[in-house]
């Protein structure tokens, strides 16, 4: 990495808690900007040794009890020396093609504040159609931004947004992770309750238990290509429902408790 421009700059940002898996992969595609910075969570592994060798600067936010890292993303962002900010996750690479056209982009006077970056995911060993362009706001003016402690919510940008083409997909964040169907299950039963806690007592009836997995599989499945997917697919939507499902559900729990209360 070379010095750091703070005005046309870009500062990455990456978030990790025991990320060495694909650590070294994810800093070798982001050598190419004028900083990066890691924001780790107490990690247990080899990922701030990791870190460390490729020339980050490593930054610490607790870990307590989370159980993601958006509430240490506003700490994250603001610990970057650049203007601009590109929020990478421990399991995403960056193509070149996506690096030159960011910088092309903060060059011209006509940039907006914030760009939604598509990405390309796996499940089940495959690319899937479903989930692409799967549009991520990961790309912002560090100024002003903050980004709510909730899972699944995106940073709150001060200005307009944009959306990078998807195209064949040489602008689009690439994620390696490619879930097994316990960590599917494990990850369902963690964001759930992030993502129930956030939506307080919405969507906690029993007409949206029956509504919201159906109409997200039928969104999955149909809408989005899913079966174009095959069998991988069918299962993908089959899981997207069974997420809606058990968020639901432990909505409608809590309201049945505080009532019992």
């Amino acid at each position: 990495m070379g010095s750091v421009n703070h005005v046309d700059g870009i500062s990455v940002v990456i978030n990790t808690y025991n990320a060495e898996r694909h650590l070294e992969r994810v800093l070798e595609s982001v050598g190419g900007f004028d900083e990066v910075v890691v924001c780790d969570m107490e990690s247990t592994d080899g990922t701030v040794a990791i870190a460390r060798s490729h020339g980050c600067r490593v930054v610490t936010f607790p870990k307590g009890d989370c159980v993601s890292a958006e509430p240490a993303r506003t700490f994250a962002i603001q610990s970057a020396s650049c203007r601009w900010v590109l929020v990478v996750d421990a399991d995403e690479l960056v193509t070149p093609a996506l690096r030159d056209y960011l910088y092309e982009r903060v060059s011209r006077a006509d940039c907006p504040a914030g760009l939604w970056l598509p990405r390309r995911n796996f499940f089940m060993g495959r690319f899937m159609h479903s989930n692409y362009p799967d549009y991520v706001l990961r790309f912002f003016i560090r100024e002003g931004t903050t980004w709510p402690p909730y899972v699944h919510t995106f940073p709150q940008v001060c200005g307009r947004t944009e959306r990078v083409p998807a195209g064949g997909g040489g602008l689009a964040l690439v994620h390696l992770a490619n879930d097994t169907i316990r960590t599917i299950v494990d990850k369902t039963n963690q964001y759930t309750e992030n993502d129930a806690l956030k939506k307080g007592g919405r969507h906690g009836s029993l007409r949206a238990l029956l509504w919201r997995p159906l109409f997200r599989f039928f969104k999955s499945y149909v809408l989005k290509g899913g079966f174009r997917d095959g069998r991988e697919g069918f299962v993908c939507a089959c899981y997207e429902g069974l997420y809606q499902f058990v968020m639901v559900s432990k909505i409608m729990e809590k309201k049945l408790r505080r009532e019992v209360e």
